[in-house]
């Protein structure tokens, strides 16, 4: 399952408030497409929270984009915005 498509997939398979349990048995070994040779599942991501249920799909989708591995995130510590040494510490810029 692509993340993008993670939120439909919810809405499909659930009638929320959905408990944690239900989630596991019902998609907890699909796996979640990712950047590395690795994927991991919904289960293995569930697994690092303590969420008990879920009151949406927004609500599950938050909690699996907040506690997925790093393999998932793209270029870590990537800042497009350029080093911020040299600048005045009273610069203020908007």
């Amino acid at each position: 399952m692509r993340l993008s498509d993670a939120r439909d997939r919810f809405v499909s398979e659930f009638t929320f408030p959905v408990e944690r349990e239900t989630v596991l048995d019902t998609i907890g070994d699909v796996e979640i497409d990712g950047l590395t040779d690795d994927p991991e599942t919904v289960g293995d991501v569930l697994d690092r929270t303590s969420s008990e249920e879920f009151h949406s799909a927004d609500d599950l989708y938050d909690t699996i984009i907040g506690s997925i591995g790093s393999g998932y995130v793209g270029r870590r510590f990537y800042d497009d915005r350029g080093s911020n040494a040299g600048i005045d510490v009273d610069e203020v810029s908007f």
